[in-house]
């Protein structure tokens, strides 16, 4: 019996192993046979490696044609982690320490090089590797061609390294021209971005660029192309050892700019001009020089929008990110110290506007009651509850009209005003629905919000009315009451003790500093360039632009990019006329008329305000707002003095230069813009890449 269950268990053992058998044999026979001409072809597959060929970024050109931005050739050396990790230690070490020898690095350096971001030892972003870990990692840019050529020639002592010519950006600077807050820089693709491209079904690859700042960023879907591909054959070692079919790369497209190249390298100039003197200049109110920390230049066609220049101070050499950037360079970039010179002070600088914000201020009024026949009383000062608010230099004038009090910019004019309106809203009933009319009237000239420029990191500046001070009052109550409970009879610690207990009250002192541009209220010199503009073309509000069309690599227009209107001011044409008209006394007699004596003012007719706006801890910020029927004109200068003392000569060597001004006469023939007004065709590309200015208007383009 138990000799019969072994003999029935061992039949059983039999027949599976057999089974076994039968069944790897028929899988080794169907792979081998049936699926081998597949399997041989997958292996080849798998011996083929695709290598990128990225495509040249467009052109970035000014009106007139001339590259502000364009490529220049580039010999990066790459290591294949892939390839270099399928290498024992011993050969890694060697392959490593010979690529430093070479290169004329530390072995660390290279080694650190080589690491993507968020690997142990790895760089900061931008600087560590921030691409596919399968794609080949740049560890040296700009070598010199012999370089190159030695790797590619003694590939056998390279295992893993290459060397390829790559485009990237170049900067010609016709005149001198910087504009780097205008043009922008681009920086490696992160693993996010390329895996939400990737999402999104765009065509993008690991080694892709892309643009972080100014209209490298705003039309970087135009400026980048289409990579190419290269097929290789290549070992088990990464070697080549044949080439299959390419597919070139499309080239990005052409970007043209509304930027003129002379008027952007003028506009740089003078500005640090005015900086350099300002720092020379003794304040007697602080009794040291102008720190003059800052500043910036807006020029924009008052009819369109379009910016024609557009400069801000401290700047820096867009050519730092080519090839990656360094530690020293990205620390000084973001540095306070050396005035944060990645800061745009056109866009993203926020200041007290000052005396250049009591034409809006005027046009409210007489959008509200009050007549251009009245007048009021310029006293040096006035006072509001327990406090005196002065003059600027506590001049007095008497009885003046609006076109006087703005020609003379005088203070206490613009104070009775706000302080009468403030009184008519229910003063500090702690209402905070109250419309303030120049609260309003404010806004109606677009301050406190976005102009909508074609620029990223644009800044929507401050309102400071009575729900800005409630929410401004809960965030900041714990801080002050804190600082009220200390002992201290300065400024600061009076001012901590009455904003604890109500501090959200609309004050009489909010309301006429309101008037004239100080207090709280901040905006961008950009944002007052278009309300200027508004004044200059009958009430239209432009969104300011860079662009002016996209044209593809054959010169081909593919898109224009027409102006576009954000609004209309809230005020009557009647009351524009008469603001106009006012304005232009200011160069005549008013307080830029000391800047401006023996300037043709009968043929340019000039329009302008100057500004010194007074900042709590700070030296006073330089304004000098102007216009004509074409151009406005604004510079800016942070703790850098009065408006037209300090910015008063820089504005008319523009002006100057945009009209061909000669002493007493205009000679439009030297004027920096052909006929001296920003051109409205295109630029002409040629076949044989040449590119040629404009057809002037009736020449047939």
């Amino acid at each position: 019996m138990l000799r019969s269950k072994s003999r029935l268990r061992l039949i059983v053992v039999q027949v599976m192993v057999v089974s076994l058998f039968v069944t790897l044999l028929a899988r080794l026979w169907y792979l081998q046979v049936v699926s081998g001409d597949g399997f041989q072809a997958a292996a080849q597959d798998n011996a083929v490696r695709e290598i990128e060929m990225p495509a040249p970024r467009g052109l970035i050109v000014d009106a007139l044609g001339r590259p502000l931005v364009a490529n220049r050739t580039s010999w990066v050396v790459t290591v294949d982690r892939d390839v270099l990790e399928r290498l024992d230690e011993t050969a890694q070490a060697v392959v490593l320490r010979r690529l430093a020898e070479r290169l004329g690095l530390p072995r660390d350096e290279l080694e650190r090089r080589t690491r993507m971001c968020g690997e142990e030892g790895a760089p900061e972003a931008p600087l560590c590797w921030n691409g596919s870990p399968y794609e080949p990692v740049p560890v040296a840019e700009d070598v010199s061609q012999a370089l190159a050529a030695t790797i590619l020639e003694r590939a056998e002592d390279y295992p893993s390294v290459a060397a390829e010519a790559r485009k990237v950006r170049a900067y010609p600077s016709p005149f001198g021209v910087n504009a780097a807050h205008i043009l922008g820089y681009n920086s490696p693709i992160t693993q996010d971005e390329l895996e939400a491209a990737g999402e999104r079904g765009r065509p993008v690859s690991p080694s892709s660029v892309v643009g972080r700042a100014g209209v490298e960023s705003s039309y970087h879907r135009y400026l980048s192309g289409a990579a190419g591909v290269r097929e290789v054959a290549v070992d088990s070692m990464g070697r080549v050892i044949g080439k299959g079919e390419d597919t070139p790369p499309e080239p990005g497209q052409i970007l043209v700019t509304s930027i003129d190249a002379k008027v952007q390298a003028l506009a740089e100039r003078e500005l640090e001009r005015s900086i350099l003197v300002a720092r020379k200049t003794f304040d007697e109110v602080t009794g040291r020089d102008y720190k003059a920390d800052s500043g910036s230049v807006v020029v924009m066609d008052a009819r369109t929008g379009r910016l024609v220049a557009m400069a801000s101070y401290p700047t820096y050499d867009p050519d730092v990110w080519v090839g990656g950037i360094t530690d020293g360079d990205l620390e000084r970039l973001y540095s306070e110290r050396a005035g944060t010179p990645l800061l745009s002070r056109a866009t993203q600088g926020l200041f007290a506007p000052g005396s250049t914000f009591k034409p809006m201020t005027a046009a409210s009024a007489l959008s509200h009651g009050y007549d251009v026949t009245d007048r009021l009383d310029c006293s040096s000062y006035l006072t509001v509850g327990s406090r005196v608010f002065k003059n600027y230099e506590s001049a007095a004038y008497g009885p003046l009209t609006f076109a006087e009090a703005l020609q003379l910019s005088c203070d206490t004019f613009f104070y009775r005003i706000a302080y009468a309106e403030w009184q008519r809203s229910g003063g500090d009933s702690g209402d905070t629905s109250i419309e303030d009319v120049l609260v309003e009237g404010a806004k109606g000239f677009g301050f406190g919000s976005k102009t909508g420029v074609d620029v990223p990191g644009e800044v929507a500046g401050r309102i400071a009315d009575r729900r800005w001070k409630l929410s401004y009052w809960k965030a900041n109550q714990g801080y002050y009451c804190k600082l009220g409970k200390e002992q201290g009879a300065d400024f600061l610690h009076v001012f901590a003790r009455e904003f604890c207990i109500d501090g959200w009250r609309y004050r009489a002192g909010d309301a006429v500093n309101f008037a004239i541009g100080q207090g709280d209220t901040v905006l961008t010199p950009l944002q007052l360039a278009v309300a200027y503009g508004a004044l200059s073309n009958g009430g239209t509000l432009w969104k300011p632009k860079v662009g002016k069309a996209i044209v593809d690599f054959e010169g081909h227009v593919v898109r224009r990019i027409p102006p576009e209107a954000a609004g209309r001011l809230p005020v009557s044409p009647r009351i524009l006329r008469y603001l106009d008209q006012a304005l232009l006394g200011t160069a005549k007699t008013g307080t830029m008329a000391w800047k401006m004596g023996g300037f043709p003012l009968d043929k340019v007719r000039i329009r302008s305000k100057t500004g010194t706006a007074e900042v709590f801890g700070k030296q006073t910020t330089s304004w000098v707002a102007s216009y004509d029927e074409q151009y406005v004109v604004i510079m800016q200068i942070s703790q850098g003095g009065t408006g037209s003392g300090t910015s008063g000569d820089s504005v008319r060597a523009i002006w100057e230069a945009l009209y061909g001004v000669d002493s007493e006469k205009v000679r439009v023939a030297d004027a920096l813009q052909p006929g001296a007004q920003p051109p409205h065709g295109l630029p002409v590309f040629h076949r044989n890449g040449s590119i040629s200015p404009p057809v002037p208007e009736g020449g047939g383009r």
